[in-house]
């Protein structure tokens, strides 16, 4: 399931992020690429550790902790701290599959990565190509998104970026570790769930509410993996 989160960040909060990362000190990006994805991993990265990336990382956590889309449709257990990539004069991804675990610099904390995001800081008209190349189910998926916003899709899935030819794509990304690490089980929750919110919306006494309510949590207790 591929999922368009909309304004994780405003466009002015997007561009505070880009004007503070445009002037911050940039690694080579293969530092947390395996083995494989180093070999077609051309651009470049903040330091995990870098105190900018490390104050971001965080403000944007606490974002999509009060995201109600992002909470319902990843169904969050470990978010992995968001890492900010750029890409400019030719830089691209070939095409991979993200690591099944990551471990988070500096500690004994790993997670599984069940779900990969991209959170868009540059607007598309800044930039041209870039776009994220995501090999779906339905077929394959192009997406340049607005600077603010994320997709949120499996880490299965194989995905490439293509190259930038003009400006600078900026970039964060991470990984989540859901309750529920099948795909298919968290899309049928994620339709359970929306359902239930628009019945109780339109009908907020109706029995059913509560009732597919309950259905929704005893699924979520077979599934869930904590």
């Amino acid at each position: 399931m591929l999922m368009h989160i909309q304004a994780v960040l405003t466009p002015e909060e997007a561009a505070q992020y880009r004007r503070a990362l445009v002037a911050a000190d940039w690694v080579d990006g293969r530092v947390t690429a395996g083995y494989q994805s180093s070999r077609t991993k051309h651009n470049l990265q903040l330091a995990e550790d870098h105190p900018l990336a490390m104050e971001l990382s965080d403000q944007i956590v606490q974002r999509l902790e009060r995201h109600p889309l992002f909470m319902g449709a990843a169904l969050p257990l470990k978010v992995f701290p968001p890492l900010f990539n750029r890409y400019e004069g030719g830089h691209s991804f070939g095409t991979h599959v993200d690591n099944a675990i990551r471990q988070v610099k500096g500690t004994p904390h790993r997670l599984r990565t069940d779900l990969s995001a991209t959170l868009f800081l540059t607007e598309p008209s800044d930039y041209e190509g870039g776009e994220l190349i995501i090999e779906d189910t339905y077929g394959t998926q192009s997406v340049k998104l607005p600077a603010g916003d994320m997709i949120l899709y499996p880490a299965t899935s194989l995905h490439h970026v293509l190259p930038v030819t003009r400006g600078a794509r900026i970039s964060s990304f991470f990984w989540i570790q859901s309750m529920v690490r099948d795909d298919a089980r968290r899309a049928l929750l994620f339709d359970l769930d929306v359902a239930i919110q628009r019945l109780a919306g339109e009908a907020p006494d109706h029995p059913s509410a509560v009732q597919l309510t309950g259905v929704y949590h005893n699924l979520i207790r077979m599934w869930a993996d904590v």
